[in-house]
């Protein structure tokens, strides 16, 4: 049984390297994938993984569709006056959005279930739908999912409003396989969906109130990149460790995922300085584009063998506090391997049952690797200010990147033991499980149902 030796455990609990990487990841303000700031944070990760030490560094460039974005603003005509809408405290376009310009009247979808969308017609229309899903729906219904179904019922753009107060207007990727959506889109403060929503109920007879929605944007091919770097023995089977350096550009991206890229780099240095003591390989990813479609992890997981990969941990929202948990999605002796850190630490480490398909273990799990995803989480946190300009680095604290970096570097050690099993799972059990929890609604809406016989997986003709 492998335990993290004292001096380990002192270094990284005194370390301040990761952090710095995060101030720097933070400092560069846009890191939208295919954008200069992705690739200089791409550039910062590998020059940390050549400081720790670690072994292989490399970085591998691949195709994306890159989106910029411009201007964008709401003009509401209650007929009595006239507001617009065009601050970034009120407004921001959805990285996917096609350039455009739309009137129609507003038509407030509520949550934007897809029984909400059920027989509406939505022709000339703009849809509105809350970023919230009611905790007893049983699965998460995401973004794209009510943008899709607003646009299938025929609706000719979309406002997506945030439900947390005073967490300004959130963005997040709308985009389609091949570049744009169809509709323009973009998301709202939770104040101005509240203020919109108070005047659709207002109008009386034909549903909503007249608006024009004005959004420009650049779609064109762009280039992503995935850095990465070893550690420990030259074994036929590697432990994967990753996270995203990508975040949206209208914040600094501190905790998604400025965040997960500095835990790779800590876990890194920590496992550098036990290396003689590790028995399987361990390989260091952080992957590029997460945020407009899991690129970079489809990438890597369709251009290597994966007969290689014992399994992977991907660390992605785990900013809002030192509380990790592991959501091993059904793979035998993953979470086992944290409830043994859990023990030895005398820390509550949460092992979690249910899948979770949006973030990079996603193209590994659905394959029937080990994969699991950590995150750490607070009361009442959901995902708070990330996709928000309220982003930043003030709101984590060093603290927790030092607890996390021992925890997931111990249970990332333990998995590189020899002897110790960690089973995938068969791919059509898998498929099985993500009918069983629904989420196959979602994907099958937004075209990224991974198990159609024409498409095995989505973007392989993209990526090939």
């Amino acid at each position: 049984m492998t335990i993290l030796p004292s001096e380990t455990v002192g270094d990284a609990y005194t370390d301040s390297t990761a952090w710095e990487l995060l101030a720097d990841l933070s400092d560069l303000g846009d890191r939208m994938p295919g954008h200069e700031g992705e690739a200089a944070g791409a550039s910062l990760v590998a020059d940390a993984f050549e400081d720790a030490g670690l072994d292989e560094v490399s970085t591998t460039e691949f195709p994306i569709p890159g989106w910029w974005r411009g201007d964008a603003s709401l003009t509401v005509d209650r007929g009595d006056r006239t507001a617009s809408f065009g601050g970034s405290h009120e407004l921001v376009e959805l990285p996917g959005t096609p350039s455009g310009e739309v009137t129609g009247r507003i038509v407030d979808m509520g949550y934007g279930l897809p029984e909400d969308f059920e027989d509406v017609d939505l022709s000339g229309r703009i849809a509105m739908a809350s970023s919230l899903t009611p905790d007893d729906y049983g699965r998460w219904v995401h973004r794209s999912e009510k943008y899709d179904y607003a646009a299938e019922s025929g609706a000719e753009g979309f406002l997506f409003y945030n439900h947390i107060e005073g967490s300004l207007p959130p963005t997040g990727d709308v985009g389609h396989t091949n570049g744009p959506g169809p509709i323009p889109a973009v998301g709202l403060s939770k104040e101005l969906g509240s203020r919109l929503a108070r005047h659709c109920e207002a109008v009386e007879g034909d549903r909503g109130v007249e608006a024009t929605l004005s959004v420009e944007a650049r779609n064109e091919p762009a280039t992503s990149a995935n850095v990465e770097a070893v550690v420990g023995p030259d074994t036929d089977e590697e432990v994967l460790y990753t996270a995203h350096v990508d975040a949206h550009d209208v914040g600094v991206g501190a905790n998604d995922n400025g965040f997960g890229s500095a835990l790779v780099v800590g876990v890194g240095r920590a496992l550098a300085s036990i290396e003689d003591d590790l028995e399987t390989r361990v390989r260091l990813v952080v992957f590029g584009a997460e945020e407009t479609g899991l690129y970079g992890s489809y990438y890597w997981s369709h251009t290597h063998d994966l007969d290689r990969v014992k399994c992977v941990l991907n660390v992605d929202g785990a900013g809002y506090s030192r509380d990790l948990e592991i959501y091993p999605h059904g793979a035998s002796g993953l979470g086992a391997a944290f409830e043994e850190v859990s023990d030895e630490f005398d820390v509550p480490i949460a092992v979690e049952d249910g899948l979770r398909p949006h973030s990079d273990h996603w193209p590994f799990a659905q394959r029937g690797v080990a994969a699991a995803q950590g995150r750490s989480t607070a009361e009442d946190s959901g995902r708070g200010w990330g996709h928000t300009h309220g982003d930043t680095l003030d709101k984590l604290d060093i603290r927790d990147l030092r607890e996390l970096t021992v925890l997931c570097a111990a249970g990332v050690a333990k998995l590189a033991e020899a002897d110790r099993e960690v089973d995938g799972r068969d791919p059509a059990s898998v498929k099985a499980e993500t009918v069983a929890e629904g989420h196959d609604v979602g994907m099958k809406a937004t075209d990224t149902w991974p198990w159609g016989e024409d498409r095995p997986w989505p973007w392989a003709d993209e990526l090939q």
